[in-house]
């Protein structure tokens, strides 16, 4: 989690040396630039120039002709990270330097929100390896397939030349992210079973994929075909290169993990909290203080969703007794009752999958053409519906956001997962759809990405608790907007908040009360009527990313309480695109920081005329 957390900040911000903003030769090569701004970017920027998969992400470099960091991988070497932990020493002592007072308002919160992330960063190191960077979610072993299929472009021969130099390099890159799991195995830090008979199915019906039907031979297959000017001929040789990589580099790279992974087994266990590892209780707050930038600590947080898990479920029954359901028997029945009903379903069937995919898109264009009232600011990129890769959906969250290309070349993506059709109910599209998309991860990530004269830092520091809890507040504006006024809809967006509060009763209940898998998964399904699938997927998620599912709810709920102060001071002269205009073009921020934005707000707009 916490190298995760690193790279994310440390290698997103490199677009402003290539964008028209070039540092000059001082600024670049000195300990401390003239300018703050430039200190900031370039650091990063330094940072990001050392990652080659981020800048193939980013997908900027390649508008100025530069691709030669598309034929490598990153070093994922143990010893890299300890390189960047003594390099972000560095950076806080310069960064400690630049004085206050010789910094402006927007600097001065720049230089905070930086400090707050190299402090965590430090508190972080002696827990770098309280993870499993290899499970049923994300790892080398389904982030490297999706990564070449999402992000690798292949538009010229030279371009899937730098696609088969990836494909042999993988399998150093396999063995570099072995010495990182022997150094936890050694800790003492080793994944639940279930994780590890998640893994060893997935990477196993990987590598037993017959190599022509494999993703990386599908994918470089359809974009050679896509390409212009790459003649029949060559891209006949080039796929049979890309079919020789596979079985040379691709497949031997899985089966180092498959081999170990099937020797770890026997050392695991079924208990499935951090607290059971060494000072796992503290790597859980840790965890928290970071996602929610709150001090909340687990107890606090466990009661807070329990008070929402009573409120919300309240909610739903009313609507559904109006409705004409039986609720006698309590919520779970009721709501088992609403989610048995096969009208809200769509057909089991190749059909009924891709009208899904239409209807996500209708939902969201319609939403989009009606927020002039409550949104000034709006993202220049596009925005699409795509099918989650089916190789990865068993095990897959329902839906995910991925933001667009810097350069435009890729729109933000909301991927669905359709596995199991049982999983997406006709009247919980529209909130999904507000959450991922508009107004909610495609508006607060692309707003952000396309905010002028803002270091990058301001533009994707990874505050989850303002990411997550907008998204989630989006789902709610959506309703008070009108766009959920059909009662079942009305359900599906209580359902998603009640899914949020059950979330911070069952991630505590995990990793500081002991509970094991199976209570949790018994929970969250008496409490929320999900699919048992979507249950289980959600359960698992959060075993192995302690703390990131309370993120969600305790942001709402700030966003909330934070538009709530500033109407009740302001009356008649609150603007909902005021106060939205204050939450997104500041970027994202800490919740403290966030509260102290919408009080500068507050007391600006009180003055008189």
């Amino acid at each position: 989690m916490f190298k995760k957390i690193l790279k994310y900040t440390g290698l997103a911000l490199l677009i402003l040396f290539v964008s028209g903003a070039a540092l000059a030769t001082h600024e670049w090569y000195a300990k401390k630039p003239f300018f703050f701004r430039a200190f900031l970017d370039r650091t990063l920027i330094k940072i990001a120039f050392d990652s080659p998969e981020t800048l193939t992400s980013l997908g900027f470099l390649e508008s100025v002709g530069i691709k030669g960091h598309n034929a490598d991988l990153d070093d994922d070497r143990p010893e890299k990270a300890d390189e960047l932990f003594d390099e972000l020493e560095v950076i806080h002592e310069t960064l400690l330097s630049y004085e206050d007072a010789d910094l402006d308002e927007n600097q001065q919160l720049s230089k905070e929100i930086a400090l707050y992330l190299l402090d965590f960063s430090a508190r972080a190191e002696t827990y770098r390896y309280h993870n499993y960077p290899v499970n049923q979610l994300f790892g080398v072993q389904n982030g490297y397939p999706s990564f070449m299929e999402a992000q690798h472009r292949v538009e010229t021969v030279e371009d899937a030349e730098n696609y088969l130099s990836r494909l042999e390099k993988v399998k150093l890159k396999f063995e570099q992210n072995l010495l990182g799991l022997r150094i936890r195995e050694h800790n003492g830090i080793i994944p639940p079973r279930f994780v590890i008979d998640r893994v060893l199915t997935e990477m196993t019906e990987f590598v037993e994929t017959p190599i022509r039907d494999n993703i990386l031979y599908t994918s470089l297959k359809t974009k050679l075909a896509d390409a212009q000017d790459i003649p029949i001929k060559k891209q006949a040789e080039l796929l049979g290169l890309a079919e020789d990589n596979i079985r040379e580099y691709v497949y031997p790279a899985y089966g180092l993990f498959i081999d170990y992974f099937a020797a770890l087994a026997d050392k695991s266990g079924n208990d499935d909290g951090l607290w059971r590892l060494p000072n796992g209780d503290e790597a859980y707050q840790l965890a928290l203080n970071f996602f929610t930038t709150t001090d909340y600590t687990a107890d606090e947080i466990h009661n807070m969703g329990l008070a929402e898990v009573a409120r919300i479920q309240g909610e739903i029954l009313t609507i559904l007794e109006s409705e004409g359901f039986d609720i006698a028997n309590g919520f779970s029945a009721a709501i088992e009752t609403l989610a048995a009903d096969p009208q809200f379903y769509y057909e089991d069937s190749d059909a009924g999958r891709a009208q899904i995919l239409i209807d996500y898109q209708t939902i969201l264009d319609e939403i989009n053409a009606g927020l002039d009232d409550a949104f000034r600011i709006r993202p220049k990129a596009g925005m699409e519906v795509v099918r989650i890769p089916e190789f990865k959906e068993k095990t897959a969250p329902g839906a995910y956001y991925q933001q667009p290309a810097i350069d435009g070349s890729r729109p933000g993506r909301f991927f669905a997962n359709l596995y199991d059709i049982k999983a997406t109910p006709k009247y919980g599209m529209r909130t999904l759809a507000y959450h991922e998309a508009i107004p909610g991860h495609h508006f607060q990530v692309a707003v952000a990405m396309e905010l002028e004269g803002m270091p990058f830092i301001r533009k994707m520091a990874p505050f989850t608790a303002y990411s997550e809890g907008w998204a989630l507040y989006s789902e709610r504006v959506a309703w008070e907007l009108g766009f959920q006024d059909d009662p079942f809809d009305n359900i599906g967006r209580l359902q998603a908040e009640l899914f949020r509060g059950v979330r911070l009763v069952v991630d505590t209940g995990i990793h500081a009360k002991r509970w094991t898998r199976e209570q949790a998964i018994d929970y969250m399904k008496l409490n929320t009527g999900m699919a048992q699938s979507d249950v289980i997927s959600e359960i698992e998620r959060y075993i192995v990313m302690p703390g990131q599912a309370t993120s969600y709810k305790v942001g709402m709920m700030k966003i909330l309480a934070l538009r709530d102060k500033a109407q009740s001071a302001l009356g008649d002269k609150f603007n909902l695109r005021d106060f939205h205009d204050v939450v997104l073009k500041n970027g994202p921020v800490p919740l403290d920081i966030l509260e102290r934005l919408v009080d500068k707000y507050i007391a600006q707009t009180a003055q008189p005329s």
